[in-house]
């Protein structure tokens, strides 16, 4: 089976690989850190945050799946011995997801519906031509009396909830008594009911699509749920690579501008006024504009339609970021001009420290919570600015599953009668989980880090 693969990197994989690895050693520098370990404790002991860590880490191992990509090997015709390889990169996710993928219609049909949403012209059985919904080939296909489709429905979901809620809750049991006389501060039933439902909605969706189309299918018959799920990926990494790309600029410039003022905080705040006197959607359709011409005059770069699009992908996150960073810079700006004047650093400063132990030991750390802070809030912005990006045309490639894509396929949808609703709703609320617990996280991690709080998300 493996001999008839072959691994293909894209650069967004290798960037997604090297995040995960700087996570690693972030969390085991953390675990050294006793002060660090502290802060962080409190965050995951908090129910909402440990409940929206687990929500954003189920996002995370869904685009680590979609970012193992593979080419299979075809079948040599010629008789040359040659290896030739498919031109479509496929990845494990679109292993797990089998169910959903060969199963298209011929246009929109309605989530679990076993008819088509829109009328053909078909001929009956008796030579008539007539306008009917004619029944779908996939969705409910195994059904052969349709008024069933209620009762198998219900049936199917108790069945594929029940079996694998057993497992849960036996795991569930014997973790308890392990950790039941466990130094452990964990908000464990928070933690059961989270993983327990992510756990049966991810079952159920895969055990219900292979005999109903979930979420419905959009224009050309294709699955939502399969689109909405590949779109995670996307998500995922524009928010976390244009966060990251926003982190040098911003923490390098206003740290600076704050401590060491006169001609260098004068030059910092020239560059950001200038910046945002420029209205940010047009910067940012123009540097994707340039993007697009290069990639359109230097075609023998790009072999692969995949290598197109996530060129122009990785551009984008780029220009997220270089256009972002000033929100952070003044915060940090702010802070470090009022920390610059507080008495054990007029102090270190009167015992010779030099200005780089300053900085590293008295004036970093005592920013960290409005960094942290920024970042997750940036990163629930750049997710959102993805999708409008995308819904104006200078977004991710047409060809890349993305949450923006999919609303503006669905612009024209929304002015049908009956309304096209599922492809902009499923959009909607996988985009809107993922922000909410964004957003949900970086609350408990202000309240964790921030000076001036006294620690009590701890409980929330």
């Amino acid at each position: 089976m493996f001999n008839d693969i072959r691994l293909a990197f894209l650069w967004s994989d290798y960037l997604i690989f090297a995040l995960v690895l700087a996570l690693v050693a972030f969390v085991v520098s953390v675990v050294r850190n006793p002060l660090a370990r502290a802060r962080w404790s409190q965050v995951f002991r908090s129910r909402i945050g440990a409940s929206s860590f687990l929500i954003i880490g189920f996002y995370v191992v869904i685009a680590l799946l979609d970012s193992l990509h593979f080419q299979t090997r075809l079948e040599d015709t010629t008789g040359s011995g040659a290896e030739h390889y498919s031109p479509e990169v496929r990845s494990v996710l679109d292993v797990a997801l089998a169910p959903m993928q060969g199963n298209d219609e011929r246009t929109y049909s309605a989530p679990f519906a076993i008819y088509s949403f829109a009328k053909e012209t078909e001929e009956m059985a008796d030579g008539t031509i007539a306008r009917v919904y004619p029944r779908l080939k996939h969705g409910g296909a195994h059904l052969e009396n349709t008024s069933e489709h209620t009762a198998d429905i219900v049936v199917k979901s108790l069945s594929v909830i029940g079996w694998w809620l057993i497992p849960c809750l036996v795991l569930i049991s014997l973790h308890h008594v392990f950790v039941r006389n466990a130094a452990s501060r964990l908000p464990w039933p928070v933690i059961y009911v989270t993983l327990t439902t992510i756990v049966l909605v991810c079952a159920w969706a895969l055990e219900m699509s292979r005999y109903y189309h979930v979420l419905g299918t959009d224009k050309v018959g294709q699955d939502v749920l399969y689109q909405s799920l590949k779109a995670v990926r996307t998500g995922v990494l524009i928010g976390t690579l244009a966060t990251l790309v926003t982190l040098p600029l911003a923490v390098l410039l206003g740290i600076s501008a704050g401590y060491f003022r006169g001609w260098v905080d004068d030059v910092v705040q020239y560059i950001y006024t200038t910046l945002n006197s420029i209205p940010g959607i047009l910067l940012i359709a123009a540097s994707v504009l340039l993007i697009d011409v290069y990639i359109e005059t230097h075609p023998e770069q790009f072999k692969l339609l995949s290598d197109r699009a996530d060129f122009k992908f990785i551009a984008l996150c780029f220009i997220l970021g270089m256009t972002s960073w000033t929100g952070l810079c003044r915060l940090l700006r702010a802070e470090t001009l009022k920390l610059s004047q507080l008495e054990y650093v007029q102090a270190a400063h009167a015992f010779g420290v030099s200005h780089w132990r300053v900085l590293m030991r008295h004036i970093l750390p005592n920013t960290t919570h409005i960094i942290l802070i920024a970042l997750v809030l940036d990163f629930s912005g750049f997710v959102l600015a993805e999708a409008v990006l995308s819904y104006i045309g200078v977004g991710v490639d047409p060809s890349m599953k993305s949450w923006g894509n999919m609303i503006n396929e669905a612009r024209a949808e929304l002015a049908r009668d009956p309304v096209v609703w599922w492809s902009v709703t499923a959009a909607f609320i996988l985009m809107f989980v993922l922000v909410l617990a964004a957003n949900l996280f970086s609350d408990r991690v202000r309240d964790a880090f921030d000076p001036r709080m006294s620690g009590s998300g701890e409980q929330k």
